[in-house]
């Protein structure tokens, strides 16, 4: 899902000289996507992390960082003013992707399959800090859309509650609600699975 639309805004673009890869000059050294990207370094880190996070598979992730780009840029160039917090407007962005994603793959496929599949760590490791890593991942994916959406937009981007409530347009005590309720439905999952 995600690939399609990144390779069909890169054939949009293909041969107009909009795209910034075709005005690359091998001699010059200088790299056309540092002035025309809308991201920094560390706001596709941060995006990249929300969309992994929010289950997107690793395969995937180049396209929904293209997605985050194409959408801060189509923003621009509809005359809509740039977000205040471009790194959280980001994170937001990725993590709808990430929902939509996961909404796809329930339409192609059953969920048990594919948490059977994420369960299964391709090098098993006797390191306690692996196995919480998996316990923990286990744990998102159980959690309904909402609360895992705000679970990684707090800790994992980092993001404060009042700018994850006014980028997801609700309340901050919606935000407060589905963190607590998430937090202790995964503090649960950790005791029962004997992990903590």
């Amino acid at each position: 899902m995600l690939r399609g639309r990144a390779r069909r805004a890169r054939e949009a673009h293909a041969g107009t000289g909009d795209d910034p890869l075709d005005a690359a000059d091998p001699l010059s050294g200088a790299d056309p996507l540092s002035e025309a990207d809308p991201l920094d370094a560390a706001q596709e880190r941060r995006v990249r992390a929300v969309l992994a996070l929010g289950g997107v598979p690793q395969a995937d992730l180049p396209d929904g960082v293209q997605q985050v780009r194409l959408r801060l840029l189509e923003r621009a160039a509809s005359g809509r003013e740039a977000p205040r917090d471009v790194s959280a407007w980001a994170a937001v962005v990725a993590s709808n992707l990430a929902m939509d994603w996961h909404r796809a793959k329930r339409r192609q496929e059953r969920l048990g399959e594919r948490l059977a599949a994420l369960r299964q760590p391709a090098h098993p490791s006797g390191e306690d800090s692996s196995v919480l890593s998996v316990a923990v991942a286990q744990g998102l994916d159980e959690l309904p859309d909402a609360q895992r959406q705000v679970v990684v937009l707090r800790f994992y981007a980092d993001l404060p509650v009042r700018s994850i409530a006014e980028q997801l347009g609700v309340p901050e005590g919606t935000v407060k609600s589905r963190l607590h309720t998430a937090v202790r439905a995964l503090r649960a999952r950790l005791h029962e699975d004997e992990v903590v």
